[in-house]
Formats: C-alpha cells, structure tokens, sequence
C-alpha cells in the first residue's frame, strides 16, 4: 500500500493546470510541424512515425479529421523529448532573424547613401575598403535622375542589391546617428 501513496504524491507534485498546458505545448508544436515546409520539415530530427503522421495531417482537407490527426501528432510527440525538435524550429528562427536584420542593415545603408552621397561613401569607406565607390557613386546619381523622372527605381534597387551581397560577406555597421 505504502508504494501506491508514493507514486500518487509523485502524480500529484505536476498541477492538472500544468499538464494541461504542457499538452497546449505540444499541440502548438504539432501544427508548427504539420505547417512547415518540406525543406525545412526535412531538417527537423522526427522518428519516420511522427514524420509519416505529419505527412498524413498535411493530406487531410477535413477539418475535424485534420484536428484529430493533429492530437495524433501531438500523442506521438509526448512519447519522446522534444528538446531537439525545439532546437531545430529555434535555429530556423534564427536565420529567419539573422537575413531580417541583413535586409533592414541593407536598407538604411541604401537610405543612407541616396540622402547623403559622397559623405555616406566616405563613412562606409571607413568601415568597409572593400567597397566599390565608382559603382555606388553611379548607382546614387542614377537613383537621383529617376527619382527626379519619376521612373521605376532600378539604381535604387541595384543599391540594394549590391549592399546585401556587401553585407553577406561581412555584415555591414550600423548606419551613423542610428542604433
């Protein structure tokens, strides 16, 4: 009798509350799962059942069928740790974070240099001597004479472009008087 009390304190030491949004977790992380893409499904450590269920729960058109599956996929992810599972989605969160803040360094660079010219060449020159400034000097008076048509801005574009791939290499410095 003694060995029946110990496993209910045992039970009793994880709130109903607890489990309850353990279970809401995991079902979170089921339809994360079942929403990502095949690339990116194709990265994540499953076992081939939890994997096959997945594939499954993507065919489903039916609602209420597509909601079973789903607490289906979630039983099978309970059965396992889903610490490397959260490991993989967090990595690709990452990368997610890490091409935002290339684009949005990329950006005010471009800003940058279309308000400011042969200073912001100056200043990039100063963190970057890799830069091509023949290239963005052309780019920025281009940029300037289509701004001044009201044509499609290409050069602004090409700016851009060229900027990221500055940026890829080695990430650009923050533009000067923004944090």
């Amino acid at each position: 009798m003694k060995g029946k009390e110990i496993f209910l304190e045992e039970a009793e030491t994880v709130s109903k509350s607890q489990r309850r949004r353990d279970a809401l977790e995991i079902k979170s992380l089921a339809l994360e799962l079942i929403n990502l893409s095949q690339s990116r499904l194709g990265q994540v450590p499953l076992d081939d059942t939890v994997r096959a269920a997945i594939m499954d729960a993507r065919q489903i058109r039916s609602n209420v069928a597509r909601k079973r599956q789903l607490q289906y996929v979630a039983k099978l992810l309970r059965r396992d740790d889903p610490a490397p599972i959260l490991s993989a989605l967090e990595k690709f969160d990452a990368e997610a974070r890490e091409l935002t803040g290339r684009q949005h360094r990329s950006e005010s660079w471009r800003d940058f240099l279309l308000e400011s010219g042969d200073a912001a060449i100056s200043e990039l020159m100063k963190h970057r001597p890799d830069t091509d400034t023949q290239a963005m000097r052309q780019l920025i008076r281009n940029a300037a004479r289509e701004t001044a048509r009201n044509k499609a801005p290409a050069s602004a574009r090409n700016l851009f472009r060229l900027l990221r791939e500055m940026d890829q290499k080695d990430a650009l410095p923050a533009v000067p008087g923004k944090l």
